[in-house]
């Protein structure tokens, strides 16, 4: 009797591990976009840092990303439960501050403010900033990539939908940020085969070391560009008369899909700008 129950548990065990592995292949396919875009985001953050402190600084945003899944897996379960209406609107902020976040570095590029090189005891505050807002974003996209997840998994029992989210959250920050180190590394990788004694080996490294730095620009590129994608994204999806007017168009799909992400994530990060921007410098002056 014993035995049986014993294998009776481990077949249901068994069972329940098939429908994780199944629902996580398919919340992988589904998240894959953002994904890249997570990428090309935190790729972006550790531009500018000294060669150094570039694995010290993925590593600690990777830390701040494993900890905002440990918040918002459990929240995105509660909320599918308690409160689904939610959802919508609290990724809606978050892609409001996406947009934010996107034309005000456009701000700073084009419009830059004061010109003075940081003095060297500013730098571990320069860098504690990048992290932080690096994991800021983070939480921001980990969020999309959470909740849609929990669309794939949203009718599956309680145990596959806890084994799958988890297993998304793990599996694409090692992914991420594991991907980021390799890029942010490659130019030390470069140098180091240049001291080989092998004609092939310096040739190899010396194509790393010319093209390193024009992938790093294009990552910074389709970093900010992401972000309007991202949050831009997130309102044509979830804003029912802008869905409707662009899926009437055939405007919701394909370029012209990307098109409209991209002027409705520059519009609202504009409109945001233009109500923060003045707060904060008011509020900065007291």
């Amino acid at each position: 009797m014993a035995l049986s129950s014993l294998f009776t548990l481990l077949d249901d065990i068994t069972s329940v591990m098939d429908d994780v592995s199944l629902m996580t292949q398919m919340a992988a396919k589904k998240t894959a976009g953002v994904v890249g875009d997570d990428l090309a985001l935190n790729a972006n953050q550790v531009t500018g840092v000294r060669a150094e402190r570039e694995l010290p600084v993925v590593w600690a945003v990777a830390k701040g990303s494993f900890w905002n899944k440990v918040i918002l897996v459990p929240l995105a379960l509660l909320l599918a439960v308690f409160a689904p209406a939610l959802i919508n609107p609290l990724l809606m902020v978050g892609g409001a501050y996406l947009c934010f976040e996107g034309v005000e570095k456009l701000l700073h590029k084009f419009f830059p403010h004061g010109g003075e090189a940081a003095a060297p005891e500013e730098e571990a505050f320069d860098e504690t900033s990048k992290i932080r807002g690096a994991i800021r974003t983070d939480f921001i996209l980990s969020a999309e990539i959470i909740i849609l997840a929990l669309g794939v998994v949203q009718d599956s029992p309680l145990p596959v939908k806890i084994g799958a989210l988890c297993a998304i959250a793990v599996g694409m920050t090692v992914f991420v940020y594991g991907l980021v180190a390799l890029i942010v590394k490659a130019d030390d990788f470069g140098a180091h085969l240049l001291t080989k004694s092998s004609a092939a080996a310096q040739g190899i490294g010396r194509g790393i070391l010319r093209v390193m730095p024009l992938l790093m620009r294009g990552l910074s590129v389709a970093g900010t560009l992401a972000m309007f994608l991202v949050g831009g994204g997130i309102f044509t999806h979830n804003v029912p008369a802008l869905h409707d007017f662009l899926h009437a168009r055939h405007w919701d799909a394909g370029v012209f899909g990307m098109a409209a992400d991209l002027t409705v994530g520059l519009a609202v990060g504009a409109a945001a700008c233009a109500v923060v921007l003045p707060l904060m410098k008011k509020f900065g002056k007291h």
